[in-house]
């Protein structure tokens, strides 16, 4: 019996399973089961994320008290996050459409897990720096957005590469639900461990958490891709993508549409989610001070998966009856801005507790409707370039973010007024409403 070259065993044990057969765009290169494990690993992956990001959110209300910050000092270490969140979106989808999402997800979930844990002494650290703790906690917030940046598009990578187009929309939109699940994690486990443990056991516990995800994704989900065996006279069209050095073509895109209709959507969908994932814990501390933290820091994320779910299959229903995909994603978009942009409407003028945590659910909501409209039309407009574009997406998506965040603060130093910040977020809101309305469109550009 011949014994296998050191290169056999190599390519034997090196991969993940076999491809006896030519994929094309129609066909998935995951089997059943793998679609159902990297689905719980990354849907888990993306909970993680969000416990991390919202945990700041969540606790400046306390640090801020206890640090003597004001309100403009809370808004710019909440907004410094989306700074750093900003510069690694194009970049992370590069790296994952040439080399693999699965190993940038990895470096950089290890990256935004150690901040997290690390997070107390590094604020505890800042105090004896004097008058710059707060540019110092800054720059760790941006380090940590610029980790965290890589995740979405190095998600929607894996999702192209590895699923049939019919398939992605549906796998990615509701893997975005996962945000809500992180947020709830925090809202629930944070407020608990804060009440009774302090702020900074809250930081240490999620941190923890995160780290677990990697070793969960390294050593079980990634160490699958060991008994991959691949026929080289067939290649398959993950063979052909990843390590691929084919340039995007980015001035086709710029010359479309479409494509800045898509952009500018997600950047105003995106600054209403955002202002309102930073400063809701603030705003119903402020408002509302005798109601539980964790009642209003899970209740309206409750909201955020069944209606993902009701986008997805609101989605299906209406192309089964022969909707065009771009009158479909025009009409689940437009009710998501509708919808948010009444539920602002009633907040600038309630003093209820029940009808301001009501308007919130809604608003978080229907953000799931967003999940399966213009996050997903990257997919659409660019499908073997989905993990750059969409990166350039979420960029200019962060960008409201960092600058949303940090104004609603800088209004509410000078303000005072809730009203001005949700008046605001509603006037972005229409405006990507009627610029996709006309706009946006489905047809592959690339």
């Amino acid at each position: 019996m011949v014994k296998p070259t050191p290169m056999e065993e190599k390519l034997k044990y090196s991969l993940k399973y076999s491809l006896l057969r030519d994929l094309n765009d129609s066909q998935s290169i995951w089997t059943r089961g793998e679609k159902r494990t990297w689905f719980l690993t990354l849907l888990a992956g993306t909970c993680m994320l969000y416990s991390t990001r919202t945990t700041m959110p969540l606790l400046v209300p306390a640090v801020a008290s206890e640090r003597k910050w004001s309100k403009t000092d809370s808004g710019t270490v909440l907004s410094s996050f989306f700074w750093g969140y900003t510069l690694t979106q194009v970049l992370g989808g590069y790296l994952s459409d040439k080399f693999g999402g699965q190993r940038v997800i990895l470096l950089a979930a290890i990256g935004w897990s150690l901040i997290t844990f690390w997070m107390p002494n590094i604020i505890t650290s800042a105090s004896y720096l004097s008058s710059y703790s707060i540019p110092f906690i800054v720059t760790v917030r941006i380090i940590n957005g610029a980790c965290q940046g890589v995740h979405f598009p190095s998600m929607i990578s894996i999702t192209s590469q590895n699923l049939c187009a019919n398939e992605r929309t549906s796998f990615f939109s509701i893997l975005t639900s996962g945000s809500a699940l992180g947020t709830l994690l925090t809202g629930i486990l944070g407020s608990f461990i804060l009440d009774y443990f302090g702020w900074p056991t809250v930081f240490r516990v999620i941190g923890s958490l995160g780290l677990s995800w990697t070793l969960l994704l390294r050593y079980y989900t990634m160490s699958s891709d060991r008994n991959r065996i691949i026929n080289i006279s067939q290649p398959s069209r993950i063979c052909s993508k990843l390590g691929s050095t084919e340039a995007v073509p980015w001035l086709r895109l710029f010359g479309r549409l479409s494509f800045w209709a898509c952009v500018l959507a997600h950047a105003c969908e995106m600054n209403c989610f955002f202002v309102l994932l930073s400063w809701l814990p603030t705003y119903f501390h402020e408002n509302f001070p005798q109601a539980k933290g964790w009642v209003v820091n899970m209740i309206p994320w409750l909201a955020l998966p069944p209606v993902t779910f009701f986008g997805k299959i609101l989605t299906e229903k209406l192309t089964a009856r022969q909707w065009s995909l771009t009158r479909t994603r025009k009409l689940v978009q437009s009710i998501c801005f509708i919808g948010q942009n009444i539920a602002l409407f009633i907040m600038c003028h309630t003093q209820e507790f029940n009808t301001a945590l009501t308007c919130m659910s809604i608003i978080i909501g229907l953000s799931g409707l967003h999940n399966n409209a213009v996050t997903v039309n990257p997919q659409d407009l660019a499908p073997s370039h989905s993990g750059s574009v969409f990166g350039l997406m979420n960029t200019v998506g962060a960008i409201p973010g960092f600058l949303g965040v940090y104004l609603a603060g800088h209004i509410l130093e000078l303000t005072q007024s809730w009203s001005a910040v949700f008046s605001t977020a509603a006037a972005i809101n229409t405006v990507g409403w009627f610029v996709f309305t006309l706009f946006g469109a489905t047809e592959a550009i690339i």
